[in-house]
């Protein structure tokens, strides 16, 4: 009860999103697995195809090299504890193995783990097995936990005020929770390159030429005759030791080969178009991989430029800002970590006329074009 004369306290307001109830809704307190089955996608589209294996290595190496800087309130940080764990993530991994396998991940699946040991800045830091993890969301529709199962055995991560796990998720428009992979977006195409592969290697087992019929002139064959004559056909003159090997029949039988058909010959067409399609969706110019095909550049030059502009720098970018925002409440300072574009031969061309444009800008002190092109300031 209140006095008179005093007003009342106004209540402490929950900064919470509006709609995280109704996100978690129906899954309060159970796993929220993948709608997609990422080890197939993985197996087919990574292991089981070239484009797909190539576009994730490109991707995962290009990105793996190019060097990052760490930022603080007043610039760009010569030396900083976080440039160290950059360089040296843990025992195991250098800083390229650790970045590579952290893209590979993203691209892969949609979504990458980095845990953090230690109290604090993390002493060392673990990429996890995205297809190992699943998120635990809580009643607001926030994870409240991850667990990390392998075989049999299970370990959770619980997030308390610091997450022990760092969630990097590439943008899905149907899941409050995983990301969406390239490899989901081109699972079809997939499927269209690996069964043209699939025919030109049934094509090269039958001596490398289409099938024939064997035409009966004579007596109807008993069971026991054609039976026979499947296993010759089979041992004796199907495989490419066999090429060219005199084909001997009797009892009235007779060979009619086969010639290309129009859908024979578009076979190859249909296996670059998919080609193309995985490319495109991974960001990959297909002149990079040597697929066929309309050169969208004029050179190899302006599409690897192309190349780190539109895939390579996006994917550091939501990686680094991911990994800042996380390391900086692990370690109490706030920090950004960000791509030096000065370390990336491919835009070596534009850097240099940006570094020009700042140089001749008058109007600008030495600190302000520094500042500009993200380099520290001068020690005093």
């Amino acid at each position: 009860m209140f006095g008179f004369g005093r007003k009342a306290e106004a209540p402490v307001e929950a900064k919470a999103s509006a709609a995280g109830r109704v996100a978690a809704w129906g899954a309060v307190g159970r796993n929220v697995w993948s709608p997609r089955d990422g080890a197939s996608l993985v197996k087919n589209g990574y292991g089981g195809n070239p484009v797909g294996f190539r576009c994730v290595r490109l991707i995962a190496e290009a990105a793996a090299a190019v060097p990052l800087a760490v930022h603080g309130p007043d610039g760009r940080l010569a030396v900083h504890p976080l440039l160290d764990l950059i360089a040296r993530p843990n025992a195991a991994q250098g800083g390229a193995a650790f970045r590579e396998a952290l893209y590979g991940q993203l691209l892969l699946t949609g979504d990458a783990y980095v845990e953090g040991v230690g109290v604090g800045l993390p002493a060392e830091l673990h990429v996890l097995r995205s297809d190992r993890m699943s998120v635990v969301p809580g009643a607001d529709g926030w994870p409240v936990a991850y667990d990390y199962s392998v075989g049999g055995r299970k370990h959770r991560f619980h997030v308390g005020e610091i997450s022990p796990v760092c969630h990097v998720r590439a943008f899905h428009p149907t899941d409050d929770h995983y990301g969406m992979s390239p490899l989901a977006a081109a699972a079809g195409a997939v499927d269209v390159h690996n069964a043209a592969s699939r025919w030109s290697k049934a094509l090269l087992d039958n001596a490398a030429r289409p099938s024939g019929a064997v035409i009966n002139t004579g007596e109807a064959l008993s069971n026991e005759q054609f039976d026979r004559l499947s296993v010759e056909l089979e041992q004796h003159h199907q495989g490419a030791r066999n090429a060219g090997r005199p084909m001997l029949l009797d009892g009235g039988l007779d060979w009619k080969p086969m010639g290309f058909s129009p859908s024979d010959m578009e076979f190859q067409k249909t296996k670059e178009a998919a080609a193309r399609e995985i490319a495109m969706a991974f960001g990959v110019p297909p002149m990079m991989l040597g697929v066929p095909g309309d050169a969208t550049y004029a050179n190899y030059a302006e599409a690897n430029r192309a190349f780190y502009r539109l895939t390579v720098l996006p994917l550091v970018g939501r990686v680094c800002e991911a990994l800042a925002g996380w390391l900086s409440v692990h370690g109490g300072e706030a920090v950004s970590l960000a791509a030096d574009k000065d370390g990336i031969p491919a835009l070596q061309a534009e850097r240099d006329g940006e570094w020009r444009r700042v140089a001749e800008a008058t109007f600008l002190t030495d600190a302000e074009k520094r500042s500009m092109l993200g380099l520290p300031p001068l020690a005093e």
